[in-house]
């Protein structure tokens, strides 16, 4: 099996998060996506939290599969800024899954539990590398000549910038709205790493 054909596990783990964040709300009632986290869906004690597990169960596993894959598909490029950034947008995923997993927030409880404390932590870490991660792999695209790479690299450092901002100034009914675009621009550029991994294009020297 050829290396590039595990990139297709980034299209999967879109997928399996997609259909979590869409189809979980049918098992929570007064569920309103527009004020409410995505992380309520699968929080521990939520109604819907055995529903978005069993959606969401694609989503980390495929999620690592496809970034180790490009780490060692990107391994011979000559960027090192390129090369970082995406082996930090690996320790990302690796973070998201592990951590998310051993801390679920707990449904009913503030941000003062100990679980929900080291989820927030979680959160922080997961955001602070992404948008590490996004920095340099957009800056060493353009110098690998992956230009198309580099534009996707800046549109989701852009969600994810509108994502914490939005939260933050905008009014609570338009919180979840928000908090979407952050969550949504990391499993969406995993996924384009892992199409690009598929297509063959780190293989390539230009797009």
């Amino acid at each position: 099996m050829k290396l590039s054909k595990l990139g297709i596990c980034g299209l999967i783990s879109l997928l399996s998060y997609t259909a979590m964040v869409v189809f979980s709300p049918l098992a929570y009632p007064g569920y309103d996506w527009m004020t409410m986290a995505v992380s309520d869906l699968g929080a521990a004690g939520a109604p819907s939290a055995t529903l978005a597990s069993q959606l969401n169960a694609l989503f980390g596993p495929c999620a690592v599969v496809s970034i180790m894959a490009v780490c060692v598909a990107v391994a011979g490029r000559k960027s090192r800024v390129f090369r970082w950034g995406i082996y930090l947008y690996a320790a990302m995923e690796w973070l998201c899954n592990v951590g998310y997993t051993c801390f679920p927030w707990v449904a009913g409880a503030d941000s003062s539990h100990f679980q929900n404390r080291m989820h927030l932590a979680v959160t922080v870490l997961v955001v602070v590398s992404s948008l590490a991660g996004l920095i340099m792999i957009g800056i060493g695209a353009g110098k690998e000549n992956l230009k198309s790479l580099r534009i996707w690299a800046f549109v989701c450092l852009a969600a994810m910038l509108i994502g914490p901002m939005g939260t933050s100034l905008l009014p609570p009914s338009v919180f979840g709205l928000f908090e979407r675009f952050s969550t949504f621009s990391v499993v969406v550029f995993n996924a384009v790493l892992g199409m690009y991994l598929f297509l063959g294009k780190f293989d390539e020297k230009r797009d």
